[in-house]
């Protein structure tokens, strides 16, 4: 069994997270339960930003907040000194809300409405990453409207596919995401840009991909940007200040996959960047990366109660448990792959093959196949690993179920940090359709 950071198994054979019984906080908080390993978040966030600084290169190290977004989560982001990416007016709001340096703040995202621009501005954040023509016409209206200038990104596709799977492919020339380098768009983007008065362009930006384990793809997409940066330079006289490279780096979900560590993404990147700068002849530019599932992936640990059980035979013994596709979708969404392990009885012999069932009514509603465990029993706490991100972040009410509160752990400490929803909570805005005002 493979564990995560500050993970393991304690006297009583029970799961250990921060210091804290697993075991314990199933019975403290209930189930299905979110916990996060906040020493780990920090020593991934720690190990991006050191190969920055041992190289002596200015950079920024963005949180990617989608992966998972709380007023806490982003609070531990900025005691790291970690800037922040929001794709959502909700994502800044929540931002604002746990008093992260507004500077620091950059907004992504391919449709941002007029409201979400404005609370922007108005908020004064650190940047804008552009995504299409619409939204430079709309910065162009707005920036005029509050007398503002805002900096901003250029969001390419460079074309670059990462190894990963097709439905979280940004990189590539047919993407939703950005202007493109090979028709053309990139240029008239950058021109509309630089004519535009309430716009400060600093540079730009790319992401090829996700759960990315090898480092090519980020050299590539470096030589291109830098190939277009070269004709930039020659025809309209404009070098970029930063250069962000998005994010994409893998972790650890099952044996299949082999991450390599952080800083060796990093390190890869800092020398292309170099390669390209000094043949180019222009100052290294400011380096942004955005790391997201590699901060908070593997930090991340759902707890479950076994429930029932159904044996087909000679086919499947099925175990249900408490959660399910309400609370990871990316099982039935991407066919994603995970471990587990029963947290109340991790040195117990591995007797049976079972397939874990989540208790939504959808066939589709099943979090992992195979899976060899000691004969679970009801009661039982099944510890689903990696789960820390896209899990709370992509959970819903399906099936009116609440959704799971979340637990930080640190040096033996836990806080609840999201409350379970009660059944009052998901019912609060539904409203009472009147017929007599029909007639």
């Amino acid at each position: 069994m493979f564990l995560h950071g500050t993970s393991r198994i304690n006297e009583q054979g029970h799961l250990e997270i921060g210091g804290v019984d697993a075991v314990k906080l199933g019975k403290e908080f209930g189930t299905p339960l979110y916990v996060y390993d906040v020493a780990l978040i920090r020593q991934r966030a720690r190990g991006f930003k050191e190969t920055f600084e041992k190289h002596n290169i200015k950079a920024q190290v963005a949180y990617a907040s989608k992966a998972f977004s709380t007023v806490a989560m982003v609070q531990v982001v900025d005691q790291e000194g970690l800037s922040l990416d929001v794709v959502s007016g909700g994502e800044l709001y929540t931002a604002l809300a746990a008093n992260f340096p507004k500077e620091r703040i950059h907004f992504h995202g391919n449709n941002k409405s007029r409201a979400e621009l404005e609370m922007a501005i108005k908020e004064d954040i650190g940047c804008i990453v552009v995504d299409n023509f619409y939204e430079i016409a709309l910065l162009q209206e707005l920036t005029e409207q509050y007398g503002k200038t805002m900096p901003v990104l250029l969001r390419l596709t460079p074309g670059i596919e990462a190894h990963t799977h097709d439905y979280i492919l940004t990189g590539q020339e047919d993407s939703k995401f950005g202007f493109d380098l090979q028709n053309g768009q990139a240029d008239e983007a950058i021109k509309a840009v630089m004519e535009t008065s309430g716009i400060n362009l600093l540079g730009i930006h790319c992401h090829i991909g996700s759960q990315i384990f090898e480092t090519t793809g980020f050299v590539m997409a470096t030589q291109k940007l830098f190939s277009k940066m070269k004709e930039w330079k020659e025809t309209i006289g404009y070098v970029p200040e930063v250069l962000n490279l998005g994010g994409g780096f893998g972790i650890r979900y099952t044996e299949e996959d082999q991450p390599i560590p952080v800083s060796e993404y990093v390190e890869v990147i800092i020398e292309e960047v170099k390669k390209q700068s000094a043949q180019l002849d222009v100052p290294i530019p400011e380096i942004w990366i955005e790391p997201g599932r590699s901060l908070v992936g593997d930090a991340g640990t759902t707890l479950y109660s076994v429930g029932s059980r159904k044996h087909v035979p000679n086919i499947r013994e099925y175990v249900a448990i408490d959660g399910g596709m309400n609370d990871n979708i990316r099982p039935a969404l991407y066919q994603a792959k995970y471990e587990a392990a029963l947290a109340n009885r991790m040195n117990d012999v591995k007797d049976e093959l079972v397939s874990i069932a989540g208790k939504c009514c959808e066939s589709g509603d099943m979090l992992m196949w195979d899976l060899s465990l000691p004969t679970a029993r009801p009661g039982d706490i099944l510890a689903m690993f990696c789960t820390g991100a896209y899990g709370y972040s992509m959970a819903s009410q399906y099936n009116r179920l609440p959704k799971p509160a979340v637990v930080f752990v640190e040096d033996g400490d836990a806080q609840l940090v999201v409350q379970r929803e009660t059944y009052e909570d998901i019912i609060k805005n539904d409203l009472k359709y009147n017929v007599a005002l029909k007639k």
